[in-house]
């Protein structure tokens, strides 16, 4: 038990664990978590960590509740405090080990940790790195687990025994007179890594004694790989422009880091990676259309947009309102992925009193929506925002501001000629404000 310790201990150090940060352990009550656990618990004293177990009762097993009741025993034992929750799973979608992963990190997310320890250990990055390859994956993917990752605003994720054999834990499991649960469901061959485990892994390390480091090597060496790519990316992205994207300066990258700036940047909105055929499709519709085209190409959970010379990423696009939306006068109404703000003012915008006087209403644009802004004719919608350089997929998307049922504010195009403030009186502003990932086109 004494080397696991250690080798928790090392990783603890390298990820800078201290006072106040809290630790929580995904503890299934199986030898792997048993171990990491006990290990947490005797180095809480060096690191001054506080310490939390969760368990997550999946209800997929009639052994379930004896389950949670041992690790609720076993944590009670060591003084941990310990968490037990039930969820429902779905077997629909990515299959139910990919649903229960979800359910897992859905649960850890409710607590305050700002570390998520899980007991990952050598047998698992071998059959992770194996898993990935086998479905195509790139170096990233092939990278697998790191004991150490850090992402902004989110909890860290440690895994401290990745170096670590799993007969080593079983041993000091034994050694130390600790007890631990056996599930049933991984002997079960029908699930993808559990055929892996008992079947073909197996009988290469019997040909291959040295798979397992040879595997956590070839993880590093990926890893390494990896963060090359992501560093290569980042100088054509500084080169590009991130918000939006220089289209023609895109262009003009190699087939290779066009592809690689793309998933750099969907890795950055946390997206899934698409598989090959999207990508290369995606990419030659960006290559070949023309700019004055508009483009919406779904990538997963993210749309890549282009639009003349500017190319953005948003996540999937909230709906807007199909009706009329009529407006009291309150400073804020809600509009898509933003709110539309009314600003009081003086000298400027829109004459307050004429707004007062009549009836305001927000909506979308309409066949035949047309405002004469300031010192210019009156023009149809389409023309407005085309001189605004409005991507068509923005256009159904920008609130209209009605007074009287005509408009007088177009976001990001402007106001109307017979509404604005005369000087020196009372006026009104107003704007659409967005979060930033939704603002990537210069307006």
């Amino acid at each position: 038990m004494a080397i696991v310790i250690e080798t928790v201990a090392d990783v603890l150090a390298r990820a800078g664990i201290g006072p106040g940060d809290r630790l929580l352990v995904g503890y299934s009550g199986g030898v792997d978590s048993t171990v990491l656990l006990h290990a947490l618990a005797q180095l809480r004293g060096r690191f001054s960590f506080e310490l939390l177990a969760h368990h997550v009762h999946h209800g997929l097993s009639p052994n379930a509740d004896a389950w949670s009741a041992h690790c609720e025993a076993a944590c009670r034992a060591i003084a941990v405090p310990c968490t037990v929750t039930r969820v429902a799973l779905s077997r629909t979608g990515e299959g139910l080990e990919a649903a229960a992963r979800a359910a897992r990190h859905r649960a850890w997310a409710a607590s305050e940790a700002n570390w998520w320890v899980t007991a990952h250990h050598q047998g698992d990055q071998t059959e992770t790195v194996l898993f990935r390859l086998l479905r195509g994956a790139g170096v990233a993917g092939a990278a697998a687990m790191a004991p150490v990752v850090c992402v902004p605003g989110q909890p860290g994720r440690l895994r401290p025994l990745l170096d670590v054999p799993r007969a080593c834990l079983v041993e000091a499991a034994r050694a130390s007179g600790l007890g631990w649960v056996e599930d049933e469901s991984n002997t079960d061959t029908r699930y993808s890594r559990n055929f892996l485990r008992q079947e073909i892994l197996p009988h290469l390390r019997s040909r291959f004694p040295g798979m397992d480091a040879a595997f956590g090597r070839a993880a590093s060496h990926f890893a390494e790989a990896a963060q090359m790519l992501d560093e290569l990316a980042q100088i054509d992205l500084e080169q590009c422009g991130e918000r939006p994207i220089a289209r023609p300066v895109f262009l003009a990258l190699s087939p290779s880091r066009k592809a690689n700036l793309l998933r750099h940047l969907l890795r950055k909105m946390s997206s899934r990676m698409p598989d090959e055929s999207m990508t290369t499709e995606v990419l030659r519709q960006v290559t070949h259309t023309h700019a004055d085209r508009s483009l919406t190409l779904r990538l997963g959970d993210v749309v890549l947009h282009a639009y003349r010379n500017h190319l953005w990423l948003t996540p999937s696009l909230p709906s807007v309102p199909d009706a009329v939306e009529r407006w009291s006068g309150e400073s804020l109404l809600t509009w898509g992925e933003g709110e539309v703000c009314m600003k009081r003012v003086v000298g400027m915008g829109l004459d307050a009193a004429l707004i007062e006087q009549g009836v305001l209403s927000v909506r979308r644009r309409w066949p035949g929506c047309a405002m004469r802004m300031r010192n210019r004719p009156l023009k149809a919608f389409k023309q407005l925002a085309q001189e605004a350089g409005v991507p068509p997929v923005e256009r159904d998307r920008l609130p209209v501001v009605c007074l009287d049922g005509q408009p007088i504010w177009i976001a990001r195009i402007g106001e109307s000629q017979q509404a604005l403030c005369p000087a020196g009186q009372a006026g009104v502003v107003f704007e659409w404000v967005r979060p930033d990932i939704y603002c990537d086109v210069i307006d």
